[in-house]
């Protein structure tokens, strides 16, 4: 094996291992967030955000964007990584059903990494030795890791964003109704069934963000259906339920509170540069996500 040929079969087997390791650590790491998803979701997110402020018009493409956008690179990566494998092998190592190339051709390896990849086989291009016989079914292999990888994140991130909606717009009517008056007056039962209602809807946020980190830049264009417009909402439920008669009541509202300050050091640690306090991170998640205040 020829320096140029070790050469090439080291950057694309390392070019594979990289989009592999990306996937893994996207999809199914426990806090995951790829270096490859989170430089394209956070430049379409500075896009998307740049042409609100300059159109006046509110857009909701920054996420779904970002999971085609991020699933092309990884395909990209190990067609081409897979191509650098193949190429300095062609035309000697495979055999063709039409005159092969004079010479090693870029081009032919390319296709034949993009016909594998995507589990075609034409057949056109066969290989003519073991050790690529044994690697071209490897490659569709992974085409099928990546087919299946894409359509998990989908069903992941989705459900994700129906429970964040769904949240959003109980806490909207919430804000509309008199439900700051039922916390602090009323019935002791009542208050405190509200009050722990939105503490598991704070944690679950939070846990989805954690889990699901792309989810953060889903933006809705309704704000009665946005987490970031009606999350203020919340802090004057905790501040009604201090306020409450009832220790029961106040109890619960202390441990909404603990919940709203865990969700904002989570976003502040994660997506809004490290703001030092509760209010200051909802208010730059307002502001990020191009929200008003729910009223």
């Amino acid at each position: 094996m020829g320096r140029m040929t070790l050469l090439l079969t080291v950057l694309g087997a390392a070019l594979v291992l990289l989009a592999l390791w990306d996937i893994f650590h996207t999809l199914w790491h426990p806090r995951g967030f790829g270096f490859v998803a989170r430089v394209l979701f956070r430049a379409l997110w500075a896009v998307s955000r740049w042409w609100n402020r300059r159109t006046g018009r509110s857009s909701e493409l920054a996420g779904p964007v970002g999971l085609l956008a991020t699933a092309i690179a990884w395909a990209a990566v190990v067609v081409l990584g897979f191509a650098l494998v193949y190429w300095p092998h062609m035309p000697g190592g495979f055999f063709y059903a039409a005159p092969p190339p004079p010479t090693a051709d870029l081009w032919s390896a390319l296709y034949l990494s993009l016909v594998s990849v995507t589990t075609l086989g034409f057949g056109d291009i066969v290989p003519a030795t073991d050790p690529l016989r044994m690697l071209v079914p490897i490659q569709a292999l992974i085409g099928f890791v990546l087919l299946t990888a894409a359509i998990s994140w989908i069903l992941q991130v989705y459900p994700t964003l129906v429970r964040r909606r769904s949240f959003a717009r109980r806490l909207t009517s919430m804000a509309r109704t008199d439900t700051l008056e039922v916390v602090r007056h009323g019935d002791v039962s009542v208050a405190c069934a509200l009050v722990d209602e939105v503490s598991v809807g704070v944690t679950t946020v939070e846990v989805d963000l954690m889990q699901y980190a792309e989810s953060y830049f889903f933006r809705e264009n309704e704000p009665t259906h946005s987490l970031a417009a009606t999350l203020p909402f919340v802090s004057s439920l905790g501040e009604a339920a201090a306020a409450a008669d009832a220790m029961e009541v106040r109890h619960a509202g202390a441990m909404l509170e603990l919940a709203v300050d865990s969700l904002a050091a989570t976003l502040a640690e994660s997506y809004l540069d490290g703001q030092d306090d509760t209010e200051r991170s909802l208010l730059a998640f307002q502001e990020d996500h191009q929200q008003p205040r729910v009223r």
